[in-house]
């Protein structure tokens, strides 16, 4: 398989119950809820995306022609210094199960990686990942159901997308994320509320956007 990677690079996890760990961020092109393109943009399923994963331009991006590849590629960019700590992939998008098999998964952890991914979780999950975040858009329906943390955009407008419907779900943290618009204020504002009213959700903040981080 040619594995299609928007950008390669290394910074900390700016969101979620992992926030601050340092990971090399594997973006992968492509995503089933949204071309990527703005004239797109209205009529998608995900329709406030705020990432790009169209083509290879970003840094370290390419085609790669083997998991093994990849993989290295992505150990290249882990700072050798930092030895002590457990090497820490994330696997984004884009959606990045359109393209996560269980050969990268193999190759990633012969490399050293502990393997997170961020899904739509409208695809099954492989075997094999270690940290798994769902965050479900729209109206589209999930089907991974269980995971170790649940990341929702809040608030979103659709009834599918309700913090209710997933609350029984099998995960073991789940986040309100403010949705970053023109209405970022009053949208953390009203995550805030929820959180309190609900204390099994917890809030999520991009510090990557707050700091300046890649």
């Amino acid at each position: 398989m040619t594995y299609t990677v928007r950008e390669i690079y290394y910074t900390l996890q700016g969101e979620g119950a992992r926030t601050g760990r340092a990971a090399v961020f594997l973006r992968f092109a492509g995503c089933n809820l949204w071309s990527g393109r703005e004239r797109d943009r209205a009529g998608a399923v995900c329709n406030f995306c705020d990432t790009r994963f169209v083509g290879t331009a970003g840094p370290g991006g390419g085609k790669f022609a083997s998991a093994a590849q990849l993989a290295a590629a992505a150990g290249e960019i882990w700072p050798d210094k930092f030895a002590a700590a457990r090497p820490y992939v994330v696997c984004t998008g884009g959606e990045p199960l359109l393209q996560l098999d269980r050969h990268l998964i193999a190759a990633l952890h012969e490399a050293g990686f502990e393997i997170g991914v961020e899904t739509n979780g409208t695809l099954c999950a492989p075997r094999g990942i270690d940290w798994l975040c769902v965050s479900p858009k729209g109206t589209a329906a999930v089907v991974q159901t269980s995971g170790d943390e649940l990341k929702l955009v809040y608030p979103q407008v659709e009834d599918e997308a309700q913090p209710e419907n997933f609350s029984n779900l099998e995960f073991a943290h789940y986040y309100l994320q403010p949705l970053d618009n023109e209405h970022k204020d009053a949208n953390t504002r009203a995550a805030i509320r929820y959180c309190l009213a609900h204390p099994r959700w917890q809030l999520s903040l991009q510090t990557h956007k707050l700091t300046g981080m890649p």
